[in-house]
């Protein structure tokens, strides 16, 4: 019988040791890194509504201002709008509407989903005839939105 050689077996269980050890630190390595991209891109959205314009204007037909706000979604994330405000108190308290172009929502009672990079157009119409406000006064005009936010324009009723 010839003897068998031991050493060249040991350095073959020490090669597909290393390997194997190798191979299983890369794909612990692409799990966490996928794992971690998930929770940053879920946290990573967010809403931001920008009042690209705020114009009043007097119609003498109804006696009334109509304040037209132009908003943006400049987010990553879908915001939704919830209530419009004047002065900290809702438009109804006003008597009045405000109407989402485009749209039969009145009273802003229904929710404005505003896509990412969307623009809306919310007419406001307050009536001359409310007791507080007259020509010259600047009035708080407040959007809400279902993530919290709120954005706030002062504007002058003509």
């Amino acid at each position: 019988m010839s003897p068998i050689n031991i050493r060249s077996k040991k350095a073959d269980s020490t090669v597909i040791a290393s390997v194997i050890l190798v191979t299983v630190t890369i794909v612990l390595a692409f799990t966490v890194a996928y794992w971690i991209r998930g929770v940053t891109d879920h946290y990573a959205k967010f809403e931001k509504v920008e009042m690209q314009s705020a114009v009043c204007t007097w119609d003498s037909n109804t006696t009334s201002w109509k304040i037209t706000l132009r908003l943006k979604n400049a987010g990553t994330a879908q915001a939704t709008l919830t209530g419009a405000f004047i002065n900290d108190e809702e438009i109804v308290a006003y008597d009045q509407d405000s109407v989402v172009d485009g749209s039969t929502s009145t009273n802003m009672t229904k929710s404005t989903p505003l896509s990412s990079g969307a623009s809306v157009t919310i007419n406001i119409y307050i009536d001359q005839g409310y007791a507080s406000l007259s020509s010259r006064t600047v009035v708080n005009v407040k959007i809400h939105c279902a993530g919290g936010a709120e954005y706030i324009k002062p504007i002058e009723l003509v």
